[in-house]
Parts: structure tokens; C-alpha cells; sequence
């Protein structure tokens, strides 16, 4: 019997859909970079807030990221705060498409989705969400936003 196996769903509340979005704007052409936070049931998981956080990377920011290690212990923190998960990272591809490259893949973790949203001048933004599958490649999760209640 072959093995079915089902989508995560990243439901984005539209708060931190912005929040991304306007980093990703406003960096470009660099590459911005985030963490993302919410909840988790065993097929969905809510985006409700976004951090936008430094590009720390040296050098050339518009086709790499680097995330301070000490913003990754911030994250943490503000999720036990405000008693959510911290689900993963956002980044942007100024010019390019949505898709993780294998630089992404190489320092992506198993648990964490990873949405990139992918921006050109004069056309509209592109989010997509990949996460680590068994094999420790990305598999695409599906993406939708929500108005905030």
C-alpha cells in the first residue's frame, strides 16, 4: 500500500502576511529575514505575529540571509512571553522565484517552515511555505491568509 502523505497547511492571519510583506518591500533588493509565530494542531499551523529581524549576512544581501544567533534566543523568548511557537523563519528572494535553494536547504531545520515570499518591481509579491520532509528535502506547504479577528 503506497504511503498518502498530506499537506501542512500555513494559515498567515493577514497582520503578519504585512508584516512580511513590508519587509520584503521595503529590504529590496536585499534579502530581509524573520521569525514567525502562532500555533500548531497536527495538520494546520496559524501564523498570528511576524518579527522582522537584521540581515546579518556580510557581504552581498541581495541572494543570501543570516539570522544573529542572538535573534534566535529573542524569538524564543518573546514566544514563551506570549505563549506561542515560534514556527520558522521568513525570508525574501529579491528577483527570484519562491523556491529554497539548496543553500536554504543546508541550514534549514526539521521543524520549522520556512516562507519565502518572492518580490519584483512592479508585480505583486509571491508566498510560499517549504518544510524538511523525512528524506531532509523541502516539500511545499500550503499557503492561505486569513483576516484577523
Amino acid at each position: 500500500m503506497e504511503h498518502i502523505q498530506t499537506k501542512t497547511i500555513l494559515a498567515i492571519s493577514a497582520d503578519a502576511a504585512d508584516v512580511m510583506i513590508k519587509d520584503a518591500e521595503s529590504s529590496f533588493p536585499d534579502e530581509c529575514c524573520g521569525f514567525f509565530f502562532g500555533e500548531e494542531s497536527e495538520s494546520q499551523r496559524t501564523i498570528s505575529h511576524a518579527i522582522p529581524v537584521i540581515n546579518h549576512k556580510d557581504g552581498d544581501k541581495r541572494r543570501r540571509f543570516e539570522i544573529n544567533p542572538i535573534d534566535y534566543m529573542k524569538a524564543e523568548r518573546y514566544a514563551a512571553e506570549h505563549d506561542l511557537s515560534l514556527l520558522g523563519v521568513y525570508h525574501s528572494h529579491p528577483l527570484h522565484p519562491a523556491i529554497p535553494s539548496e543553500t536554504d536547504r543546508l541550514a534549514a531545520q526539521p521543524f520549522f517552515s520556512y516562507l519565502i515570499i518572492s518580490v519584483f518591481p512592479d508585480n505583486p509579491v509571491v508566498l510560499r511555505s517549504w518544510r524538511l520532509n523525512e528524506q531532509v528535502q523541502f516539500e511545499e506547504e500550503l499557503v492561505h491568509t486569513f483576516q484577523n479577528r
